[in-house]
């Protein structure tokens, strides 16, 4: 890591994985000065640091406006940028399409701020949803095929490509994260686990988009952090495409009865049509890459569950009542 004082900043700030990220660093590196933008269409100010208040700072901005995000890097100089910005969430993504798509704007924002103002390092958070419906188990990063097909999926694709354009045409250093289904206690119920954990904690139905035959693999938001700062203290790790995840797969039923058995709830559950659009059965990462630059395992499934159940059974009572309500079906 530097050794002097340095800004770094997060796009997607304020959101699960941007936050997450942004503690984390202000814990292991005291010289880091962290800027913050998120527009919180998703992201939320009660996932901000509480600590270090001199070293970070927020700002509400919207990356896919150029007029907002361009004075953040001419007065802030940022010698690293990770960007997590997007609109996230299956049933948002899938309700708001035209929506996903202005995140293009962002990318190419973001990419021609950090040529302009030479930064060093650039992280771009894409997704496992770049690969579609897979011809091939494992997915691997050059030799599965992109097969993507939905709006978000797609965006995503075009995130890569934008950022290697710049990477070859102006040198700008790249790394990018192919994240699989990461989870944690500050993930909103728009995802899968959060879901099914809120439901089962309260006693309600736990719900699955058709048999639950489909399978996913999870990967618990600490290693996904540790995995960030290796690939930043690793000089070779820039222009390089990694999937990040778990290699461990679980069909959804499996997860709702794994998690009802956990919190010891006697939650129902109930099943209800297949999505028409989104549902991907199988998704398995190869994750050779990761796992040998992290150098350990990877948290178990259930001990990632059994911390958040921790960590949510600590919090404030303001954040308990803060918790956003499970969307009903």
């Amino acid at each position: 890591m530097p050794n002097t004082r340095y800004c770094a900043l997060i796009t997607g700030g304020a959101g699960f994985i941007g936050s997450s990220l942004a503690e984390a660093w202000l814990h292991r590196d005291p010289q880091v000065f962290l800027v913050l933008v998120d527009n919180l269409r998703t992201g939320s100010k009660k996932n901000l640091p509480d600590f270090a208040r001199d070293r970070w700072r927020f700002l509400k901005v919207d990356v896919n406006r150029y007029e907002e995000i361009a004075p953040v890097f001419f007065r802030f100089q940022p010698r690293i940028v990770v960007h997590c910005a997007a609109l996230v969430g299956v049933e948002r993504t899938l309700a708001h399409p035209l929506e996903v798509l202005q995140d293009t704007r962002g990318i190419e924002h973001i990419a021609r701020l950090s040529a302009l103002t030479q930064v060093e390092r650039l992280f771009y958070t894409s997704s496992s949803e770049v690969y579609g419906e897979p011809v091939q188990l494992p997915l691997h990063e050059e030799d599965t095929p992109l097969n993507a097909r939905l709006p978000y999926a797609v965006v995503k694709v075009y995130g890569e490509t934008v950022f290697r354009t710049y990477q070859e045409e102006y040198g700008l250093p790249v790394t990018i994260f192919r994240l699989f289904n990461t989870y944690g206690p500050r993930q909103s119920p728009d995802f899968v686990i959060s879901r099914f954990l809120q439901a089962a904690l309260r006693g309600e139905p736990i719900t699955i988009y058709g048999d639950g035959k489909q399978t996913r693999t999870f990967c618990y938001i600490d290693d996904v952090v540790e995995f960030f700062f290796r690939c930043l203290e690793t000089p070779e790790t820039q222009n390089q495409v990694y999937n990040v995840g778990s290699d461990q797969e679980i069909t959804i039923l499996q997860l709702a009865k794994t998690i009802r058995r956990l919190t010891q709830s006697t939650s129902p559950i109930v099943f209800l049509p297949p999505r028409a659009r989104g549902e991907i059965s199988h998704r398995r990462p190869d994750n050779r890459k990761m796992r040998h630059l992290l150098g350990r395992p990877l948290t178990p499934l259930e001990e990632g569950i059994r911390k958040i159940l921790q960590i949510w059974n600590h919090v404030p009572q303001r954040q308990q009542r803060e918790t956003p309500a499970i969307p009903r079906q």
